[in-house]
């Protein structure tokens, strides 16, 4: 395959470059966007109509959430009126005359108070069979035709637990219409019965469904429509609509069916609320074409815009082509010329295109060799003095890492020890002094183990004892054996030892004492330098801490903190920056941590 794709390019060759990019713009260009057009057309109505069903979900949950808080009010107040022993004491009583029976309702109130405190709630009606009572539409003796019903029966036959809900129209209420009613039993002490039917608010059984984009629809158990945003449909039949047929058997779920003789998308989904044997049906149904309509106007226009782009396009190849095809004649031409020996000859050709620079670059280029040597040459020289440049300023970037003022202040001890006391002690300084100097002189750019830096620490406070005396400075290294080989930075520990002897002891007339730790632990190096000199105040050691976290260094005594601070947190995170501890009159700890083998920072 691949030879055979190399030979058709080959080919191409052959073709004059005009013809070859319109050719070519047709392949790349024309074809794929075309494709692309098409599968995003695709791909867009498809999700136009994707978030539109997403989205009638979510409107589905909505009705459903706000059905379940109406009916959750009626279920409520059932509970209370179930509980409630004033109620109980009313229906329990045989009344004598007509007289009690209306002072115990004029003192019974609950049954309005309820509807006034719940706009969810139209009515509440409480059938009983007392014949002692009188029907005031709210306390009702069930009729030959009420024990016939079969809801009545229904309740009678549950238990006082369990509810039900059905859209009806009540028979001993003949001025009501049909509504959606709890219906529920209720036993009375002294085995009295009776059923609740708590009415619930159509309207605001309407105003649930009344602001959905689409067409939604409440059902009861018997597929009665008790709510919907066509209010002319509620107490209707799901059946006696067009499409019953397509929703027949229909369990929870989203489907395809033609609805009013379009094709669209129905979403069911099931409401039964605790305590209940039945509840509600939830119907969202959206017209796929109304979804898409849109998206197809958008496509429309989006192919309209392609095609314009790509005639212009194709346009300005031919144009394009075109003129590079003349400019390059005129290259070959004087080319020609050049190859014949005329190299008298420049090429006129304008722009400040490939072609023109090329045209420029060929006129200027035997004119131009020898000034690009001495250039060349000028530029070698250069480079060879910037290197030793940069070799002299490393080596005295190395130099200065050797605290001068220290120097000085150690080889003026010796002398003054060699002056007062033997040389054994004085050798050994010597010794350490020049260990020092010389590791300080070898450190470059690269990580060095631990050991070798709390070496290097080492000699440097064996120094300063000798400097100091044992009575005024001691000094305590502790490492783990783990944490002997982890690498770290190089002088990154050693600074913070000299400013604990310079700043922390440096007032300390007597018992001195440097302490410093080194721990691996769940991977981390902990490191620790502690002294027992002046400390600092709170302000102090915050204009400390401001400083070390500032660009430049204001104090010229707290650079050595910065320095290692900056270079801790570039390399390994702001965690392993420095942390400082310190009270006046207690001492000073700085410590830190950092990964081992974590230079993610770098």
């Amino acid at each position: 395959m691949f030879h055979n794709l190399h030979a058709f390019f080959l080919k191409t060759n052959n073709i004059r470059i005009k013809n070859k990019l319109i050719f070519f713009f047709i392949i790349v260009v024309f074809v794929p966007v075309m494709f692309v057009g098409s599968y995003l057309t695709a791909e867009f109505r498809g999700t136009v109509l994707n978030h539109a069903t997403i989205q009638t979900s979510n409107n589905v949950d909505k009705i459903k959430s706000r059905a379940y808080e109406n009916l959750k009010v009626s279920i409520d107040v059932s509970d209370r009126l179930m509980v409630d022993t004033r109620l109980s004491k009313l229906i329990r009583t045989t009344y004598t005359d007509r007289y009690d029976v209306f002072e115990a309702y004029r003192e019974y109130l609950d049954f309005a108070t309820y509807i006034s405190l719940f706009k969810q709630i139209s009515s509440i009606r409480l059938y009983v069979d007392n014949p002692t009572i009188l029907n005031n539409w709210e306390f009702l003796n069930p009729d030959e035709e009420t024990l016939k019903s079969e809801w009545y029966q229904r309740a009678m036959a549950k238990s006082i637990s369990r509810i039900d809900w059905e859209y009806m129209k009540e028979p001993q209420i003949p001025s009501s219409g049909p509504s959606f009613n709890l219906i529920r039993k209720i036993t009375f002490d002294g085995g009295t019965k009776g059923v609740f039917v708590i009415s619930l608010n159509q309207q605001e059984l309407n105003s649930i469904v009344s602001q959905e984009p689409f067409a939604s629809l409440l059902l009861d158990s018997n597929g009665t429509i008790v709510a919907a945003k066509d209010t002319s449909w509620v107490g209707k039949n799901i059946r006696e609509m067009d499409f019953a047929k397509d929703l027949t058997g229909r369990s929870k779920g989203t489907y395809e069916f033609d609805f009013e003789g379009k094709p669209s998308k129905i979403i069911i989904d099931d409401l039964l609320p605790g305590d209940s044997d039945n509840g509600l049906k939830i119907i969202s149904v959206f017209s796929i074409e109304s979804i898409i309509r849109e998206a197809n106007q958008v496509n429309r226009l989006g192919f309209t815009i392609i095609f314009l782009s790509l005639g212009l396009a194709t346009l300005l190849i031919y144009l394009f082509a075109s003129l590079l095809s003349n400019r390059l004649l005129k290259l070959n031409k004087s080319l020609n010329k050049v190859a014949m020996g005329d190299f008298h000859s420049t090429l006129a050709i304008d722009g400040s295109d490939e072609i023109g620079l090329l045209a420029k670059q060929f006129n200027f280029m035997v004119t131009n060799i020898s000034r690009l040597m001495d250039e060349v040459r000028e530029s070698n020289e250069q480079r060879n003095q910037l290197l030793l440049h940069q070799k002299e300023i490393k080596l005295k970037m190395l130099a200065s890492q050797i605290n001068p003022h220290f120097l000085f202040n150690s080889l003026e001890s010796i002398r003054m020890r060699l002056h007062m006391s033997g040389e054994t002690e004085v050798a050994t300084i010597v010794r350490l002094l020049g260990k020092l100097i010389r590791k300080n002189l070898e450190i470059g750019a690269k990580d060095i183990p631990l050991e070798d830096e709390f070496e290097i620490i080492r000699c440097y406070l064996e120094i300063q004892k000798f400097r100091y005396g044992n009575d005024r400075l001691s000094y305590r290294l502790d490492i783990d054996t783990d944490g002997e080989l982890v690498r770290i930075p190089p002088l990154i520990i050693q600074p913070l030892v000299e400013n604990a002897v310079i700043h922390g002891l440096e007032e300390i007339e007597k018992g001195g004492e440097i302490t410093l730790t080194a721990k691996v632990e769940s991977g981390w190096l902990h490191v620790e330098v502690e002294d027992n000199g002046i400390g600092f105040t709170s302000d102090r050691l915050q204009d400390i801490m401001r400083a070390m976290d500032e660009s430049e260094d204001r104090e010229e005594h707290r650079i050595g903190l910065r320095n290692v601070h900056q270079r801790l947190i570039l390399t390994y995170g702001e965690r392993s920056g420095l942390t400082i501890d310190s009270e006046p009159g207690r001492g000073t700890r700085i410590y830190f941590s950092l990964p081992i083998g974590g230079k993610t920072h770098v």
